[in-house]
């Protein structure tokens, strides 16, 4: 049943009022959602502050491994096995004017430093729907694996970043 279909029990048992209140909910929900993605440009652009970070380690073999799999449990369902942004999420986002970044070519709407990857990775951007933070779920070296696997895949942009 969709969600906007709601029994006529329910209807019967608390009126039309609480109907046109969960809809009003509802819509509201997705104008707020909207709102948020657009408040960050809509161009590419960089982050001077995130810029200047960079990776502890320089990235070893077994590093982009351990951040290939980290990305296939945390950002594949986006983003797509090999980063297209064409995850089985993707088409859902899309709806919400949000599309995964596809993070093979050769723009990066945030920013390519690994400091923003790292940023970004860390802090999200937006609301869960658009960009999550991962900063609570994995550790700082989790997520330089992450980036360091990120950047390995086009390596041909890898040293203007």
């Amino acid at each position: 049943m969709a969600l906007l279909e709601v029994p006529l029990v329910w209807e019967s048992a608390f009126g039309t009022h609480v109907r046109a209140i969960v809809v009003g909910m509802v819509v509201a929900s997705a104008g707020s959602l909207q709102a948020r993605v657009e408040q960050h440009p809509p161009e590419p652009h960089r982050h001077p502050e995130a810029q200047a970070l960079s990776s502890p380690t320089p990235a070893t073999p077994e590093d982009i491994k351990s951040g290939a799999a980290l990305y296939a449990r945390h950002c594949a369902p986006c983003h797509g096995p090999n980063g297209l942004g064409n995850g089985r999420l993707a088409a859902g986002m899309a709806a919400y004017g949000a599309r995964p970044s596809d993070l093979t070519d050769d723009v990066w709407q945030h920013g390519s430093s690994e400091g923003e990857v790292f940023t970004l990775v860390k802090e999200g951007l937006g609301s869960d729907s658009q960009m999550p933070a991962y900063g609570s779920r994995l550790t700082d070296p989790e997520i330089w694996h992450v980036v360091q696997f990120v950047r390995s895949l086009n390596p041909s942009t890898t040293e203007k970043r």
